[in-house]
């Protein structure tokens, strides 16, 4: 048996009598996370640790040393001990609950550039501040990047005190090459920032190995400034990568990011270049030309309102959250709701309007801001749910998941809860949810028979 499916069997059990282990959230050969309570009832993450007899107190030290740390950017750690089960000793570390991290998003699409612009502020004041306190990352990756409630957040159990070596433990493309040699320092940080960046923009991690000053490896469509702090930060030396000042100072200086130049367009015709030199002056012939361009702005128009009045209405938010936005464009990347065709009549508004009327109760999921500011596009999720008699959900299944868990479970949590008005019969329904940057909507349809 694996490691990680012996730390998986100890679910429903407890560490030092006061931390059930309530859930399994992943793990590795080294290491795993439950969900677990504190004394209180708060939820919290609790990390269990496989170390080695001879290392267990200097690890503990280390990791102990993290509670006096206390910045908003950096995950807080609560209590760390030693614990063993089965005859398994381990370390343990109870810390604050994050709602996903980066390694989650990244295998679906990389970021967008202002996603990127808003992702590195934090990190890099998070970065600044341990390094100002005598500390230094030393696991500087993107699933090491959390997001909780509204604020990111990096992680906490892997920083150590600059005076001391660095812990053996297995190497991976986000270390600096010379943590192979067990030195490891803020320069270190600032390479796996590097790495980290470049699997953020392009999802792959690779191009970081051979992105170094003298190369041209990043894709052109990488934009500045970060392509410039991509090659700072992966120098070979140490002492010649940039300090984390340094990248917030570029940062600052590059403002927006500005894609390389495109290729010029090719020369115009010899018929528009004589086009665009015509005086500018009216002449007697520009009247039936602003005449037509008026007829067809009429018609853009009118044809406009009839469209809008054909379609359905957007679906109301519940409670005290905000008017819902327009019915969701269709993205590439996430899945979209489907229009139906041209040629099929629109449903009736009275039609709509009795659906609605049966709703007693929408529940709208909660996504703090740094999960929507992951979101490009919108992201569907469609679940199925069989309501009784009594106007209650009494089963529900998704129909469509979308591209992230973290948004399905949301969406599942909150459908359950959505509550219709007393019926004969058991009923079943459609409930469709839209997350996007700006918000989440949702929307319901009778189940097809």
């Amino acid at each position: 048996m694996s490691k990680p499916e012996s730390w998986k069997m100890w679910e429903g059990r407890s560490v030092g009598g006061k931390f059930p282990l309530r859930q399994w959230l992943g793990g590795s050969d080294h290491s795993a996370v439950f969900l677990t309570e504190r004394p209180g009832g708060a939820k919290a993450a609790i990390k269990l640790i496989a170390v080695e007899p001879g290392s267990a107190e200097q690890e503990l030290t280390r990791i102990r040393a993290t509670t006096r740390l206390s910045h908003p950017h950096l995950i807080r750690t609560f209590e760390a001990g030693r614990g063993q089960m089965e005859g398994d000793s381990f370390l343990y570390v109870v810390m604050e609950l994050a709602d996903e991290d980066l390694a989650q998003i990244l295998p679906q699409r990389a970021l967008a550039a202002d996603e990127v612009s808003d992702l590195l502020p934090p990190l890099l004041d998070a970065i600044s501040y341990l390094h100002g306190k005598g500390f230094v990352h030393s696991r500087i990756k993107p699933s090491n990047i959390l997001a909780v409630t509204n604020q990111l957040k990096l992680s906490a159990d892997s920083i150590a005190p600059l005076a001391e070596p660095a812990p053996a433990r297995r190497r991976d493309v986000y270390d600096a090459p010379e943590t192979a040699a067990g030195i490891v320092s803020p320069a270190s940080d600032v390479w796996s920032l590097g790495v980290t960046l470049v699997a953020a923009i392009t999802q792959n991690v690779t191009l970081a190995e051979q992105t170094t000053p003298g190369s041209r490896s990043l894709p052109e469509t990488v934009a500045e400034p970060y392509r410039g702090i991509v090659r700072e930060c992966l120098q070979l030396d140490p002492k010649r990568r940039a300090t984390v000042q340094q990248v917030q100072a570029r940062l600052q200086l590059g403002g927006s990011p500005v894609a390389p130049p495109a290729r010029p367009a090719p020369p115009p015709a010899r018929d528009a270049v004589a086009a665009t030199s015509l005086p500018s002056k009216p002449g007697p012939n520009r009247k039936p030309l602003i005449l037509v361009a008026g007829v067809v702005i009429a018609i853009v128009i009118a044809f406009a309102l009839m469209r809008s009045r054909g379609n359905d209405a957007p679906p109301a938010r519940a409670g005290n959250a905000a008017p819902a936005a327009a019915e969701p464009k269709p993205s590439a990347a996430n899945e979209s709701p489907t229009r139906a065709p041209a040629n099929r009549p629109a449903r009736p508004a009275a039609n709509t309007a009795a659906a609605s009327a049966q709703i007693t109760h929408r529940v709208i999921p909660d996504i703090p801001r740094s999960a929507r500011n992951t979101i490009r596009g919108t992201i569907k999720v469609t679940v199925h749910v069989d309501v009784g008699p009594s106007g209650k959900v009494i089963a529900a299944k998704f129909r469509t998941s979308g591209p992230s868990r973290y948004f399905a479970d949301k969406a599942m949590k909150a459908a359950e809860q959505w509550q219709f008005a007393p019926q004969p019969e058991t009923t079943s329904w459609l409930l469709n949810f839209y997350f996007r940057r700006s918000g989440t909507d949702a929307s319901s349809s009778a189940a097809p028979r």
